[in-house]
């Protein structure tokens, strides 16, 4: 059992990224690093990178300079059967469900498992179905396609489909965008109960304030390239930066954290 004073175990660490696209800098030698089973945030304003650096934590683009590695393996130069391997440790929710319409919602969910283990149709389908539960889906929502789901639905599918390897870590690209407050406050407390469940850690993208302030344990603020700020909702509230500020001040800043003082 570690001792209190022994710092916790980093799942992804970023250590001077740089990326460039033509003469374009959207990060300028960006470090960060996100804790085992901590829900971590990236926000920041248009065109500061926040979906870049996700993209290319998920080995879906290389940055220019600098190293990610996420859980112990540096992404730099990784061949294809050990990103394969990597891959098959995490899961992703995508902003627009990802899902191909083509199959039904418990056959989307299946699909990682058909693709990467030798498990029976049957099994695939009853694990299928279980993801879907734990999601706080009805079991009738895995017969019906994905155009036939609400939007709060359709994040929840995707969901369930990102878990279906049993994944260490999580990461979930504006998991609230688009859906009604209730369904975004459902989604609120999923992602917290999946964590807590599950032991998961959790990067997400968001614009979502409430969800920040609900869910996040530490958020990191991007800005001109660079990290602005990392900390708390609460810590980052005492911040004076330009980058920052936007998140709190304001008719939406404000009744987030009216919220959430109210509930803590």
């Amino acid at each position: 059992m570690p001792s209190p004073a022994t710092p916790p175990e980093n799942v992804i660490e970023v250590q001077k990224v740089s990326t460039r696209f033509g003469d374009h800098l959207v990060h300028a030698e960006l470090d960060l690093d996100v804790r085992r089973a901590e829900i971590f945030a990236l926000i920041g304003g248009s065109g500061s990178g926040k979906s870049t650096l996700l993209r290319e934590m998920v080995l879906l683009q290389q940055p220019t300079a600098g190293h990610i590695r996420v859980l112990g393996v540096d992404l730099a130069n990784l061949g294809d059967a050990p990103a394969l391997a990597l891959r098959q440790r995490w899961g992703v929710m995508f902003q627009h469900g990802g899902l191909f319409s083509a199959l039904t919602v418990l056959e989307n969910v299946g699909l990682p498992l058909r693709e990467h283990t030798d498990l029976s149709d049957t099994l695939v389908d009853e694990i299928a179905a279980w993801k879907l539960a734990l999601t706080g889906l009805a079991p009738e929502a895995g017969a019906q396609y994905p155009s036939e789901l609400s939007g709060g639905m359709l994040k929840r599918a995707s969901l369930a489909r990102a878990l279906a390897l049993e994944p260490e870590l999580l990461f979930l690209d504006e998991p609230t965008a688009g859906l009604d407050p209730d369904s975004a406050a459902g989604i609120d407390t999923l992602v917290r109960k999946l964590r807590d469940l599950l032991g998961l850690s959790i990067v997400m993208v968001t614009h979502d304030l409430d969800l920040l302030w609900q869910v996040a344990d530490r958020v990191a603020v991007l800005g001109e390239g660079r990290v602005q700020g990392v900390g708390t909702m609460a810590e980052l509230s005492h911040r004076n930066h330009a980058s920052i500020r936007p998140f709190f001040d304001g008719p939406r800043g404000r009744a987030a954290y009216a919220q959430a003082r109210r509930e803590h």
